[in-house]
């Protein structure tokens, strides 16, 4: 008799520690994998293109955007949080098992004393899968980490294409500091030769009011032109993680080393667009609604349960796990609801209503992706012929300005007319500068566009 009471609990320790170890491990496998390692991220955000650009200081603030935002790090725990709600599906696929201690006092009648009593009981639950009902649904969780996923890495791409934008709209904004400067100093001169002028007799007023107008304007435009630079040091500063107090130190490529050496792509394969994040995740969000719809019919089908109970009770502490002292139970259910108010006829509609709208997301979103690839190749495209003829006209004033230079030296015209036709070079050097920009920015526009899958 003790030979098998030894044998019994050996038997029973081993299955305890058997399903520690099996299903424990489970529940924390994904917590334990890391959600986004560094080669996933570089495939997320195409870091050779980045490095197109020949500007290490950009590079850097993308490298400190991808280690320091918040938005991604958010992005990434949202991850994290789809495969632990996915765990909470997969459990019902698995037994449930637990193991309780209920010390009692009792007295029995006749009795002038009580005696006390320990109880441990252990049971285990196990609602059999037979038509996959459960594993459709954990099934369908998967889907949603795929979703989780798509999205964190369209996470990384917007705020990527947010940090190159505002980098070169603040270098952008030097320059036309830079030539703002040169205006100013321009509008004050011909001002004050307009005054001299006035006082003299030769000009008109109007003439004087309408340049001193010019020049407040100038001043006026260059008040604006530093609050942009300022509110986009301080957006740059959030994107790469940084406190905004610190903007005064950030680094960055002098406009006039900018040099365009992309090529402009003739046309977009449609394979770019299938591998778009919010492509993908419309995909996924079909398949998880399919399987949503699936496992709705099944829930017309019975459900399988098993049940297995042992419990030990003895008034004696040692003596408690002895299989004479014990309760054993193994049973099973077969079970159909019958009425369930409509529950399940409810659900199941509103599961193919979730499948319907998925199907037209799906399509929209093919549709949407094609407008956008053609939206931002077009203003590549065309911003770049733009900024051709801009610098074509840039070109051509600066000739003019050449034989203005010259009469002026001959005496031909005076200094008034030589200073209107420089401030009119300094202008169209603006419209130059941001059509130049324009066209950096229409490059990540289409690297947004196409999901960072772009060469």
């Amino acid at each position: 008799m003790l030979h098998n009471k030894i044998n019994f609990k050996k038997y029973l320790s081993i299955i305890l520690i058997a399903i520690y170890c099996i299903f424990i491990p489970i529940s924390t496998q994904a917590a334990k994998k890391p959600i986004t390692d560094e080669k996933t991220i570089d495939e997320y955000v195409n870091i050779e293109w980045w490095k197109g650009f020949n500007d290490p200081i950009l590079l850097d603030y993308i490298i400190k955007a991808i280690q320091y935002n918040h938005d991604l790090k958010t992005a990434t725990l949202k991850v994290e949080e789809t495969t632990e709600n996915k765990n909470l599906k997969r459990a019902k696929e698995l037994p449930s098992i637990g193991v309780g201690a209920v010390p009692a006092l009792y007295k029995l009648p006749g009795a002038t004393s009580s005696d006390g009593l320990i109880s441990l009981p252990i049971y285990a639950n196990w609602e059999l899968d037979l038509f996959g009902k459960n594993r459709d649904r954990t099934k369908s969780m998967d889907k949603l980490i795929g979703v989780s996923r798509q999205n964190e890495r369209a996470s990384y791409i917007s705020v990527l294409s947010a940090v190159g934008s505002t980098y070169y709209n603040i270098v952008k904004l030097d320059k036309l500091i830079e030539i703002q400067e040169d205006i100013i100093q321009e509008r004050k001169q011909i001002f004050d030769l307009m005054k001299l002028s006035n006082e003299q007799g030769l000009v008109s007023t109007a003439d004087t009011v309408s340049a001193n107008k010019a020049y407040i304007r100038s001043n006026t435009d260059m008040i604006e032109l530093k609050k942009s630079r300022e509110r986009l040091l301080n957006m740059l500063s959030v994107l790469i993680g940084e406190s905004p107090e610190n903007n005064k130190d950030f680094k960055r490529i002098a406009f006039d080393d900018l040099t365009i050496n992309k090529d402009i792509p003739d046309c977009i394969s449609s394979d770019v667009i299938q591998a778009r994040p919010d492509y993908i995740s419309g995909e996924l969000m079909l398949e998880k609604a399919g399987l949503e719809v699936r496992a709705a019919k099944k829930d017309f089908l019975p459900s399988f349960n098993i049940l297995g109970l042992i419990s030990f009770s003895s008034t004696e502490y040692l003596k408690t796990m002895n299989w004479t002292n014990s309760v054993a139970l193994l049973g099973g259910s077969a079970l159909i609801p019958l009425f369930t108010g409509g529950s399940r006829i409810a659900n199941f509609k509103l599961q193919k209503n979730k499948y319907n709208q998925a199907i037209e997301n799906y399509k929209k979103t093919w549709l949407v992706s094609i407008q956008e690839v053609n939206d931002a190749l077009c203003d590549l495209k065309l911003d770049n012929e733009k900024y051709l003829k801009t610098l074509e006209s840039y070109n051509l004033d600066k000739q003019d300005l050449g034989f203005t230079q010259m009469k002026y030296d001959e005496g031909i015209i005076s200094n008034l007319d030589l200073l209107q036709k420089q401030e009119s070079l300094l202008v169209t050097q603006k419209l130059l500068t941001t059509d130049k920009t324009d066209y950096y920015i229409n490059q990540i526009g289409l690297y947004k566009a196409t999901g960072a899958k772009i060469n």
